[in-house]
């Protein structure tokens, strides 16, 4: 057992966390300031949860940004009420797509240039002039849509229709909304190349054909254009662990207790006038248990829900009946240099922003077949990002004069099931895949540039949904810890998106469960996803909210 606050350990708290990824960390720091006593319990030896960095590989002096890339969810009013000090970077350039022998770079430089140039680079892909003029309106219409809903992230949940009152753009709240994002697609674009470049903010992290009447596509692509009310997303200097880093010390400065090595084994929930109960373990496998007047889960709907069981409780309502299932290959990678690109564009304007690979429309949608059909896709798709181009503070003084970089690649459309029968095995068949997957857009084989560990090995590895799942927790190796829900209440009688709408009236914050002194405090809350801090946020603000606990 390890603890990182110096008070010894108490019978009771007013607040236990499980879970020290961000979200229990936010949750921590927030009621702590709030001046109440919290116990934050951590299986691994570390917090931070996938918002982490490691040095990947041994005698390397480099910390990646393991599990999770950049940030775009984290509201401003998080970082400016617990003062964290978090420097986020933006990207000079937006993404490049290579076609054939030619590739597509969208410059995000607010001046007259950068539009000229991203206008002559969509016809060097063969995109006509009417697509470049429809980016730009869909550009226009979803940074419109971020900075009115946005802001509605930090308050308690507004209902559907007050949503789209708010939003007042009825064709925009069609196209994203209502119809799926395929159809959205097709109608606004000609190039199957541009389709696939917007199709990818509704597939990170999530395992959909685009044309799924559920719409779980559209609201992965709804989270990934609102963040921060721009749809930017920003590179965190110092890798995501200063994220993970900062809130660990707002909590401990607040007087928060974390304790790592703790193994939660069962939650009692309480009940009226009743304590609720936390079960655990610590590193030397000793039984332990803490009373407290709420229990905010960090952890997955359903890790929660089997804590609960183990408890003698009811489920939470939170858990959708499909098991969670992630559907990416992560993929670490340390290079001597940046490859070369058969348009000769300059690598360094190319991997200044997100680099797609193989995912035009048709690519997205053929592999995605192919996945669901149970074999690893013959072209994976997936996307790439340069984080030392950004932030060379991530590399130790010798790589960076040497001109080393990072890169950290996103596979799309490999869903856990691909991997649970021979994990070894087919993990190294996924690799192989996507790693021809990119070198045919490339100038020479990435392998070519990889840099060496001391003892000779490539700098490279890959994590599929089931090795995060062991890593850091996440069921099924879902990032999301479920697919994502609308960030906003179904109106009365209305279907839902796979969350119990009666635990999220408007009004509510999103976290509740049907235990009132049990909340969900991470990725799994109504507006969960990404590195955010916002389930955190709002599971703290409802426990402060609620009646004070009784005592057993």
């Amino acid at each position: 057992m390890t603890t990182t606050s110096p008070a010894p350990l108490a019978a009771r708290y007013d607040a236990v966390v499980v879970g020290g990824g961000h979200n229990g960390l936010t949750a921590a720091a927030y009621l702590a300031r709030a001046g109440r006593s919290v116990l934050v319990l951590e299986r691994l030896d570390h917090v931070g949860g996938a918002a982490v960095s490691a040095r990947v590989f041994p005698g390397v002096d480099a910390r990646l940004s393991r599990y999770s890339y950049l940030v775009s969810l984290l509201p401003r009013r998080v970082v400016d009420e617990l003062g964290l000090r978090l420097t986020l970077r933006r990207r000079r350039f937006s993404s490049y797509t290579p076609v054939g022998d030619a590739g597509l770079l969208v410059d995000a430089g607010t001046e007259p240039a950068a539009a000229d140039a991203t206008r002559a680079s969509f016809a060097a892909v063969g995109a006509p002039a009417v697509d470049h003029e429809a980016w730009a309106r869909l550009g226009a219409a979803t940074g419109r849509l971020a900075r009115r809903l946005f802001p509605t992230t930090t308050e308690p949940l507004l209902s559907r229709s007050d949503a789209r009152a708010l939003v007042d753009d009825d064709e925009t709240w069609r196209d994203v909304v209502e119809r799926p994002l395929g159809a959205m697609l097709r109608d606004r674009f000609a190039s199957d190349v541009v389709r696939g470049v917007v199709a990818t903010d509704g597939l990170i992290g999530t395992f959909a054909d685009l044309d799924d009447p559920s719409l779980v596509a559209n609201r992965c692509f709804l989270y990934h254009v609102i963040g921060g009310g721009t749809g930017d997303w920003d590179v965190p200097v110092g890798g995501m662990g200063a994220v993970s880093g900062a809130l660990r010390d707002a909590a401990l400065a607040a007087g928060a207790t974390l304790v790592t090595r703790a193994e939660v084994t069962a939650v009692e929930p309480g009940a009226e006038g009743w304590d609720a109960e936390v079960s655990w373990t610590d590193d030397d496998g000793r039984p332990r248990g803490v009373r407290a007047g709420a229990v905010l889960s960090g952890a997955a709907p359903a890790t929660l829900d089997r804590l609960l069981v183990a408890g003698g409780g009811a489920p939470s309502g939170r858990a959708t009946p499909a098991a969670p299932e992630g559907a990416q290959l992560k993929v670490n990678m340390l290079l001597r240099r940046l490859p070369r690109l058969r348009d000769g564009v300059d690598p360094v304007a190319a991997f200044s922003g997100t680099f797609h690979v193989n995912e035009s429309f048709r690519q997205l949608q053929a592999a995605h077949a192919q996945a669901a059909a149970g074999r690893v896709p013959d072209l994976p798709p997936c996307e790439i990002y340069c984080h030392s181009l950004s932030d060379p503070s991530i590399l130790g003084a010798s790589l960076r004069e040497a001109g080393a970089h990072t890169l950290t690649l996103f596979g799309l459309h490999m869903p856990a099931r691909l991997f649970r029968d021979d994990p070894d095995r087919s993990r190294e068949e996924a690799l192989r895949a996507t790693l021809a997957s990119l070198d045919s857009v490339l100038a020479e084989p990435v392998a070519d540039v990889l840099l060496r560990d001391p003892d000779g090995r490539p700098c490279l590895e890959a994590r599929t949904p089931v090795d995060l799942e062991g890593d850091v927790g996440l069921p099924g190796g879902h990032i999301f810890h479920r697919d994502l829900s609308w960030p906003w209440a179904a109106d009365p009688g209305a279907d839902g998106d796979g969350v119990p709408d009666g635990l999220d009236a408007p009004g509510s914050w999103g976290v509740e469960t049907v235990h009132p002194r049990v909340l969900v405090a991470g990725a799994g809350a109504r507006r969960g996803g990404g590195v955010s801090g916002i389930p955190g946020r709002a599971a703290a603000i409802a426990a402060l909210d609620a009646r004070p606990a009784g005592r057993r």
